[in-house]
């Protein structure tokens, strides 16, 4: 029996890996699929052209509409396509600052969230069997200052989000801790760009101008820089709370 063992866990180990190709080529197919057959639809300047049957079929089909909506925004995050920046704006100028603030909160968790369990069960045990000796202090260091570090990133635009999903999915950062500090770190963003698409009288506009529609280039650096500082501040704080815990106090002369 126990001569058996090691061929069994190989056959295991060849049949989750078969599992994993599998999936991996679905969603990278369907993800293909999507974008080349649907992107050019979901374009602010395609979306333009159709403004008044948008409107239109929103009036008369309200519910399905934000149920759709939805559903687009995860699958979009969720497969890690392009548009996200611009179906917010569309968002905001389509249903308003307040429904467009909720649908694209929850929906941009969702996707992510998503990514994010795909990248940990498709490629974190790969990473982790050939570097994980070499990753084990890293990751009990993530373990411990992973939200901080999440928070961060989520308020920093430099990283595309994209990829903040795929590298967390890689971390022992627990799925519940990704969701909430995902749905706070990104409420900033997400408030700026619906209220630029809320902002604008028409999609042509937005089309156009995009987030520069609402906010000038001075404007939107400033607003950078805040989130920057916003981002960076939990993470200074902790430093200087351990620094001064490490730092012994000075004995008193006598």
């Amino acid at each position: 029996m126990s001569s058996n063992l090691p061929e069994e866990s190989k056959d295991k180990a060849k049949k989750s890996t078969l599992w994993k190709f599998g999936i991996f080529a679905i969603v990278a197919i369907t993800a293909g699929i999507l974008y080349t057959q649907f992107g050019s639809y979901l374009s602010l300047d395609a979306l333009a052209q159709q403004e008044s049957a948008l409107r239109e079929f929103q009036s008369q089909h309200p519910v399905l509409v934000f149920g759709i909506a939805f559903l687009i925004y995860v699958a979009v995050t969720g497969m890690s396509l392009p548009g996200a920046a611009a179906l917010t704006l569309m968002y905001g100028w389509y249903f308003g600052f307040v429904e467009a603030f909720i649908l694209v909160s929850f929906a941009s968790t969702l996707g992510a969230t998503v990514a994010f369990l795909l990248s940990r069960y498709l490629f974190r045990d790969a990473i982790m069997n050939r570097f994980g000796d070499r990753l084990t202090k890293f990751n009990e260091s993530l373990e411990r200052e992973g939200p901080f570090y999440l928070f961060t990133l989520r308020l920093i635009p430099a990283i595309p989000f994209f990829i903040v999903n795929a590298v967390m999915g890689l971390t022992p950062l627990k799925t519940g801790t990704f969701w909430w500090v995902s749905q706070v770190g990104m409420l900033a963003g997400t408030a700026v760009f619906v209220y630029a698409g809320s902002s604008v009288p028409n999609l042509t506009t937005l089309a156009e101008k995009g987030v520069n529609a609402a906010f000038s280039p001075t404007q939107m650096m400033q607003i950078v820089g805040a989130f920057v500082l916003l981002g960076v501040f939990p993470l200074a704080a902790r430093w200087t709370l351990k620094f001064f815990k490490k730092t012994p106090p000075k004995q008193a002369a006598d």
